[in-house]
């Protein structure tokens, strides 16, 4: 198996770390999952509670590759409209004209999704599957590249709606963040204490770290686009196809998993080695990217059989044992 620190990372993920870190303290395993997500066109679910930078990272990589970014933060009160846009009446011509919403970007923040209601929650799966939003008796093109990254809380259930599994499955990878190391949160510190005084008028104000992020201005997306398309040449074997499958299958049989997972996870299990291959200069992918990725791709898309829950079983203890099956 190659080792991922022995091979020589490309350069898109190379400029792209470096912008990051400068404004980022850690969080790489976060870093490299959305630039899989951009690489492959995927959505990525970022779960972590909060303070840990969920939404700084997404706003940094953005500017990192000059990506038209919006942010939605998710409320209660939220509607559909406020997401995908509306008819409004031009009281002039007395004519409906389109106004479109949030969702028409190249990357948007979808920040604690899960506080939102089922209806609004909704409102995003045509355009996370199709691509295109129906805003009337229209339907519009979302721009390309189009991607979404949300965010939710795993801790705090007040005032939140769980996603459905429909909801779920339409995000290649969900990624789980943790609190970063006491050396990581120093540093932070350490930063947090350079930042000045902005000053409007006679006033001022603290910056704060999303003050501070800067436009690289080496990366348009041109080159996300010249660096997808590479991704679209690493080569899959067939042999590495077969396990992707076989492990998805497994999922469907295990006696402790309720619901596994949909031939959606075969397809973003491949799709996301593919990408991670090319982040670390391969033209071809190992088994190490299987087993890395796994986790992200399938513990969203599996649900646990009541009695397994009942004695105590955790997904992640259950992939694992499907994981080591595979070996």
């Amino acid at each position: 198996m190659i080792q991922a620190e022995e091979v020589k990372q490309s350069e898109f993920a190379r400029i792209v770390r470096e912008h990051v870190a400068k404004t980022v303290v850690g969080q790489q395993a976060v870093v490299e999952r959305v630039m899989i997500a951009l690489l492959t066109g995927g959505h990525l679910l970022l779960e972590g509670v909060p303070g840990i930078a969920k939404t700084l990272l997404v706003q940094t990589v953005s500017k990192a590759i000059d990506l038209q970014f919006k942010r939605v933060q998710f409320t209660i009160d939220l509607l559909p409209s406020d997401i995908v846009g509306s008819e409004i009446l031009d009281q002039k011509s007395s004519e409906f004209r389109i106004h479109k919403g949030p969702v028409f970007t190249n990357l948007l923040l979808a920040d604690e999704i899960n506080r939102a209601s089922p209806k609004v929650q909704s409102a995003l799966l045509e355009a996370m599957q199709e691509r295109k939003v129906s805003i009337g008796d229209q339907t519009h093109v979302l721009p390309a590249p189009f991607l979404v990254i949300a965010t939710q809380n795993p801790v705090e259930q007040a005032g939140t709606f769980e996603l459905p599994e429909a909801q779920l499955d339409r995000f290649m990878l969900c990624h789980r963040l943790s609190y970063p190391g006491q050396e990581d949160e120093t540093e932070v510190v350490r930063r947090s204490l350079k930042l000045q005084l902005m000053r409007h008028g006679a006033g001022a104000v603290p910056m704060s770290a999303f003050d501070a992020i800067k436009e690289s201005g080496l990366l348009h997306i041109s080159d996300l686009t010249e660096a997808m398309s590479k991704v679209q040449e690493v080569h899959v074997s067939e042999v590495f196809i077969r396990d992707c499958v076989e492990l998805i299958h497994r999922t469907r049989n295990h006696p402790k998993i309720e619901l596994g997972c949909s031939p959606r996870a075969a397809l973003s299990l491949v799709q996301a080695s593919r990408a991670r291959a090319f982040l670390y200069g391969r033209d071809f992918v190992v088994p190490e990217d299987l087993f890395v990725l796994a986790e992200d791709v399938i513990l969203h898309r599996i649900r646990l059989t009541y009695e397994a829950l009942a004695d105590g079983h955790r997904p992640a203890a259950v992939l694992q044992e499907l994981l080591e099956s595979m070996t």
